[in-house]
């Protein structure tokens, strides 16, 4: 996925809203962090309190919240390091204190040399390739290795730590790049560009997305470039950070999406002259499946005293049941709602680990362990990508239905003012083909593939950064489909005039005609009715508008 592709939350370019000026390096606390009062509107996200939510992460990744760390977690950053410090002088071996890593883990390191052993590390372990990482992305996963760091759980020295904070609340954001990881001993490359940035080596971006040299960077920031003592450099990379920053993303978006695929499924029934009967309470409570009755729930509350459903609620209306795609709306989409809802409960898991190889247990020892392996995030990144796939799918089927005369009940082919000299929204479902067809391979597992490497030391691995990824072009996939959706559902209520839909239906078409959208007609440039759709629903207008007459959807 390329920087130019853009997601649910981001600008229509690729990119993300400017990050907030940069912060005072010497601010109360933690050297690099903020105050409450610097930047007006944005509370700080406190790490080492307690497991960060994921609202948390898209705050700092998205909005540029800035982060502190809590003083407790201090005290217990300050006492692990002392006792990696302890270890530093053993004559036994320690991985990654004295001993090299991977598959060089049997080469003792002499104590002149494990300075250079970390460098070593972050340098050769920075070999990412391909496009630029979305700024979001980064962001996500270093605050995320920042709340392992903050646990005290990695052995890493507080200016270490310290140094990362400064350059999250400075807008600091090192280049990443999409290949690089394979989701086990962390996601190594793309945490070890960050590092290097930390080093004041390789390229990062500052505050307003100017390419600049790190050394740079944090000279601008007032901050200094770290020197990596023992173990510092395991601790930044073993993690599966990017991969969970990822996943928090992605569900804070699929929760968005799912209320507008409710929305765009009633104002779609309601356009097809639908029945509303099926999605009673009492019939979905005969399959207690909890996001079903949800979304059956919000397509009842969105449809609510539309006359254009009163109107065929006769005996002349001699349809008995309508087509799977609209009678089984709430079963798909409340499928979504429940996957989603396991998947969130395994970020929950993973936003309350302490993620690194090794670590320092609470009573002190330094033990090995595979918690960097990327399994379980990777298994429900993929779940993800099959259910955005089958959602979209979905709604292709209804927005077809609206352009064949055969089964649009009543409406003209393609909902075209002249057709024949018009095609209407003939190719804006093509448009949805295509991407409902990429979202399905995308949907292909990538957690069932395994490279080894490392000389068969790391002889399996997870693939959940690859999974990461391609769920964030599935998720930007879907909330185009959406769009589509939409925009053609709104142009079948017009032409349902003079009856009139349902206030929250309603209310949608009437914020896509104040757009520019909408607006029925012969013929015009369709692809920016198509793109103002797609803002609508990435930045919460459809939803908002919907609710604005039915409260709160779920």
């Amino acid at each position: 996925m390329s920087d130019a592709t853009s997601t649910p939350g981001s600008t229509s370019d690729g990119s993300h809203p400017r990050m907030p000026t940069s912060y005072p390096a010497d601010a109360p606390g933690l050297p690099g962090a903020t105050p409450d009062d610097a930047v007006p509107g944005l509370e700080p996200v406190t790490v080492g309190a307690g497991p960060l939510a994921v609202e948390d992460v898209v705050r700092v990744a998205r909005d540029g919240a800035p982060v502190v760390i809590a003083p407790t977690a201090l005290d217990e950053v300050r006492r692990t390091r002392e006792v990696v410090r302890a270890l530093a002088g053993d004559s036994q071996p320690h991985y990654g204190v004295s001993t090299g890593f991977g598959a060089l883990a049997t080469r003792h390191i002499p104590v002149d040399l494990r300075h250079r052993l970390q460098r070593s590390l972050i340098r050769s372990h920075a070999a990412g390739s391909g496009a630029e990482v979305e700024r979001e992305v980064v962001r996500a996963l270093m605050l995320l290795r920042v709340a392992t760091l903050a646990t005290g759980r990695t052995g890493i020295r507080e200016e270490t730590l310290a140094t990362y904070v400064g350059l999250l609340n400075h807008g600091i954001t090192p280049v990443v790049h999409e290949y690089g990881s394979l989701g086990c001993s962390g996601d190594l490359a793309p945490l070890s560009h960050c590092a290097l940035a930390l080093m004041g080596e390789g390229p990062v971006r500052d505050a307003d997305g100017a390419l600049t040299d790190a050394a740079a960077a944090l000279v601008a920031a007032g901050l200094t470039p770290v020197e990596l003592e023992e173990k510092e450099g395991l601790a930044l990379i073993n993690g599966t950070d990017g991969m969970l920053g990822m996943l928090c993303l992605a569900l804070h978006d699929l929760r968005e999406l799912l209320v507008v695929a409710d929305v765009a499924a009633a104002m779609s029934v309601e356009g097809l002259l639908g029945t509303d009967d099926v999605f009673a309470a009492d019939l979905h409570a005969l399959r207690p499946q909890p996001g079903q009755a949800v979304s059956a729930a919000n397509i009842r509350k969105v449809m609510a005293d539309s006359q254009i459903r009163e109107s065929h609620r006769t005996e002349a209306c001699t349809r008995v049941q309508d087509a799977y795609s609209v009678r089984c709306a709430p079963q798909v989409a409340g499928g979504v709602r429940d996957t989603v809802d396991h998947a969130a409960r395994v970020a929950g898991f993973e936003l309350a680990s302490a993620v690194d190889n090794p670590v320092v247990t609470p009573d002190g020892r330094v033990e090995s362990n595979g918690n960097f392996h990327g399994a379980p995030v990777a298994y429900v990144l993929d779940f993800l990508a099959i259910v955005a796939a089958d959602l979209a799918s979905m709604s292709e089927r209804r927005t077809d239905r609206f352009l064949d005369v055969a089964r649009s009940n009543g409406l003209p082919p393609f909902l075209a003012d002249d057709p024949g000299v018009d095609s209407g929204h003939m190719i804006a479902q093509y448009t949805q083909a295509a991407i409902v067809s990429e979202m399905k391979r995308l949907a292909v597992p990538a957690s069932v593939d395994s490279i080894p490497s490392s000389a068969m030391q790391e002889d399996h691995v997870s693939m959940g950064w690859s999974g990461a990824r391609k769920l964030r072009r599935s998720v930007d996939g879907l909330s185009r489909v959406l769009a589509v959706e939409v925009l053609t559902a709104a142009r079948g209520l017009q032409l349902r005039a003079p009856l009139a839909p349902a206030p929250a239906t309603a209310a949608v078409v009437e914020a896509l005609v104040a757009a520019g959208a909408s607006q029925p007609g012969p013929d015009r440039f369709l692809a920016p009715e198509i793109e103002v759709a797609h803002g609508l629903v990435a930045d919460g207008t459809v939803r908002r508008a919907a609710e604005a007459h039915t409260g709160p959807l779920a």
